[in-house]
């Protein structure tokens, strides 16, 4: 039986009345509720007082709804938005849960929005990362952080542009990745989400952006204990949506301000956190591009090329910076066919 078929027949079983409209014994009305770049599919459910529920659909094949679960509970604790579990069936594959709503970050961000919005936001990750406890959560260790790294030359510079870096360059690129894991590894760990970014934040509660109704918190299920200006990083240089720096700037520092008021263990000086970041943000701009490359050749999902340059354009400036980062900042010239730019360095 396909799954939807499945999926239906569970969701009757759990509601036990069918949705308005319907008659007794008709399945769940059921439409796709988001996209999502895994096996993971969710779908909007209809319910008989004209509220809604969120189906999620994972393949125990490919997807264990295990750590979502643990994760959502973690979170929940914390004091922050995630979705209400109603019912679960692991052997399946599925999950009921609360409808955080149909309206993202990303659907409402501009520079009317963007303050409040990234406050609320700023206050649930300060609010995750205070709860935060070794032994938890995986350790967004060397091993994991380099694998991540790792998916830039394979599937970005060889699948995506089709180049074969010679042994020289592969050294250069294993040296910087080095540097850069030197830097991620030295500071601060905390819960990481690993996606906080405006796709997976919600406009949530009653229509007004006050924490800690806002945001709704998704696609957490991947959290870990790592780097803790993984999630600035992710929020602020986000893939989808860029601000001029000098936004950007404000809204880091305010979250740094939060921080340190919170009693997070983020450095004194704001000149040494942002060094951090950026460095933070170097890993995971390298990651994202070959995690887009991949979907795109290896999963067919080609709407991400769209989002390569704006992540590029965070790398570049970055590498362009700091003097030991110079060396990608060449290699990537090279892979773009693209003439060294003269930059200034810190």
């Amino acid at each position: 039986m396909p799954r939807t078929a499945l999926l239906r027949e569970w969701l009757q079983e759990q509601l036990g009345e069918p949705p308005a409209g319907q008659v007794p014994g008709a399945s769940p009305t059921m439409a796709p509720a988001s996209a999502d770049a895994s096996f993971r599919r969710y779908f909007r459910v209809a319910l008989p007082d004209g509220s809604t529920r969120i189906a999620m659909d994972a393949p125990p094949e490919h997807e264990d709804c295990r750590p979502f679960l643990a994760v959502a509970a973690l979170l929940k604790a914390s004091g922050v938005h995630v979705p209400e579990v109603y019912a679960t069936d692991l052997a399946q594959g599925f999950l009921l849960l609360s409808d955080l709503g149909g309206t993202t970050y990303l659907d409402v961000l501009d520079a009317a929005t963007a303050p409040k919005l990234y406050r609320d936001a700023s206050a649930a990750l300060v609010a995750i990362q205070r709860a935060s406890r070794p032994g938890v959560l995986p350790d967004y260790d060397r091993a994991v952080l380099g694998r991540e790294l790792d998916l830039f030359p394979d599937w970005y510079v060889a699948r995506h542009l089709g180049i074969a870096l010679d042994p020289a360059q592969q050294a250069t690129l294993r040296a910087v990745f080095d540097k850069i894991l030197d830097n991620n590894l030295a500071q601060p760990r905390v819960y990481v989400h690993r996606d906080y970014h405006s796709r997976n934040l919600m406009v949530a509660g009653d229509g007004s952006p006050s924490f800690p109704d806002n945001p709704g918190i998704l696609d957490f299920q991947d959290a870990v204990f790592g780097p803790l200006t993984y999630d600035v990083v992710s929020l602020y240089r986000d893939a989808y949506i860029q601000w001029e720096e000098e936004q950007e700037l404000d809204f880091v520092i305010r979250y740094w301000e939060m921080a340190r008021q919170a009693g997070l263990p983020v450095h004194a000086g704001f000149h040494d956190f942002y060094r951090d970041y950026e460095w933070m943000g170097a890993q995971r701009q390298l990651k994202v591009l070959g995690i887009f490359a991949r979907l795109c050749h290896r999963d067919g999902k080609d709407g991400y090329l769209k989002d390569m340059p704006r992540v590029m354009a965070y790398l570049r400036r970055t590498c362009g910076r700091y003097a030991e980062l110079r060396p990608l900042a060449r290699l990537l010239d090279h892979v773009e066919r693209r003439q060294a730019e003269v930059g200034y360095t810190f």
